[in-house]
């Protein structure tokens, strides 16, 4: 299969990597030649220097040859540009493009973007995505991250592992499916000093882990509760930010939960007295630093159930976090951008962190995937996804029991939906047609797990 990337910044060149060790032929166009020089050089990728909207880059692309644009510039006019382009003159059959002004994302229902007005297949919003997984997880406060999986029948939970007293630090993950107390989840991942890994029956959840959990809906609470945490839905609330995430933030929790207190912090006092005219009274607009310790005690931090920091500016967000956590905050939920700075946060107190560069590469390797897949979520990204896909007729996995297929040390089978009623494998249990399996799939195992799946796989469309 032949892609092109539109864009090599963080997400398209992270994208790039992905597609080319799973054997795609995959060119990147971007106007900086220094930027298509590291990618031309790291990844077995070719890089093409120019703008992805004109012509003659997509031509010198071989844009007449290829199956699918991704476009993932910083400008929303060349992505939509670069889509309509590859359409008219190339043929390009699969487009998808990452939008971030809302006035195009309110047109995406209008039908602009059909075949024949705009041609966009999928159209990826990270602000909007972002906004919605942050309401998750104040909707979960004992877990750093939730993704409903199998149409909400299943709640992919992150949690992180602080109290030593919880059995869960006590026992081999094989002895904990037989307690009843962790009965409906199947943990699929361990991440313990920077380090991920998916768990045998032998290991053992240790203080300080990052624990991914599969759980049934309905035993989410009780799960985090067996974790040890029993921190109470917020009802106080700081978001640091009013752009595009914190507006939408701000407008679906009202939405949801009309209640809670929210306050937000706007540095620009344009945009202030714009969302505040927008959220109305329901809202409290403040306008200033978030990182002013005076206005943080004006937006009554030290009581705050959770503070969001959600601004353009990776250090405003941490740092506000840390000044909040120090002021009495209970939590907080830190948008950061720089994969480096992944290492030091947990030092940092700051354990609930979003990442826009994750949402959106989820988002398009979902796409990118075979049709088998109905979701995915990268845990991290050098590491493995959390993929849904329908078990076809052919596959591997439905010669025998699970204990006796002898799956790869990178690839767990977390849970099965099975005529809408949700099962955690035992090794006894066989798999049948039409089955959908909730596996965690590390990347260096990718295509044994193609190939277990069948041919339909996880594979490209």
């Amino acid at each position: 299969m032949r892609v092109i990337i539109c864009g090599a910044g963080q997400v398209g060149t992270t994208i790039a990597r992905h597609l080319a060790t799973e054997g795609f032929n995959v060119t990147v166009i971007d106007t900086d030649p220094e930027q298509v020089r590291r990618v031309d050089e790291s990844h077995d990728v070719r890089g093409v220097v120019g703008y992805a909207s004109h012509p003659e880059a997509l031509r010198n692309a071989n844009a007449q040859d290829a199956d699918m644009l991704i476009a993932v510039t910083r400008s929303d006019e060349v992505n939509m540009a670069a889509c309509q382009i590859a359409y008219s003159l190339f043929g390009v059959k699969r487009r998808i493009a990452r939008l971030r002004h809302a006035g195009y994302l309110a047109q995406d229902k209008s039908g602009l973007y059909a075949a024949e007005h705009m041609p966009i297949d999928v159209v990826i919003s990270p602000e909007i995505e972002i906004a919605k997984g942050i309401v998750r997880r104040l909707a979960t406060p004992g877990a750093f991250d939730m993704v409903p999986m199998a149409n909400g029948l299943v709640e992919l939970l992150g949690i992180h592992v602080e109290d030593s007293r919880t059995p869960i630090v006590k026992e081999r993950i094989g002895d904990l499916v037989k307690d009843t107390q962790f009965q409906g989840m199947s943990i699929v991942a361990l991440v313990r000093k920077g380090r991920c890994f998916v768990p045998d029956s032998q290991d053992r959840v240790t203080v300080g882990d990052d624990v991914y959990v599969l759980a049934r809906r309905g035993r989410v609470d009780e799960v985090i509760t067996a974790f040890g945490h029993r921190e109470r839905v917020a009802k106080k609330l700081i978001i640091v930010g009013a752009g595009n995430v914190g507006l939408n933030l701000a407008k679906t929790v009202r939405r949801r939960s009309p209640l809670i207190d929210i306050k937000l912090i706007e540095r620009d006092e344009a945009q202030a007295e714009y969302v505040a005219a927008e959220l109305g009274s329901a809202v409290v607009v403040l306008q200033g630093d978030g990182l002013d310790r005076t206005l943080l005690d004006e937006a009554q931090a030290a009581s705050a159930d959770t503070l969001v920091a959600v601004t353009n500016d990776d250090e405003t967000n941490i740092f506000a976090s840390v000044l909040a956590r120090q002021a009495g905050c209970k939590r907080t939920i830190t948008l950061v951008n720089k994969r480096s700075y992944e290492t030091v946060l947990p030092a940092l107190g700051l354990n609930t962190v979003v990442s826009p560069s994750a949402v959106t590469i989820s988002t398009v390797l979902r796409h990118v995937r075979h049709s088998s897949v109905t979701a995915l979520y990268t845990l991290r990204e050098d590491f493995g996804e959390v993929v849904e896909a329908e078990i076809p007729e052919g596959s591997r996995l439905l010669r025998r029991p699970l204990g006796q297929l002898g799956l790869p040390v990178g690839m767990k089978i977390g849970a099965v939906i099975r005529e809408q009623k949700v099962v955690f494998p035992q090794p006894e249990m066989q798999l049948q047609p039409g089955d959908t399996v909730i596996a965690l799939v590390t990347y260096s195992y990718l295509k044994l797990a193609e190939a277990l799946l069948g041919s339909s796989g996880i594979r490209n469309r």
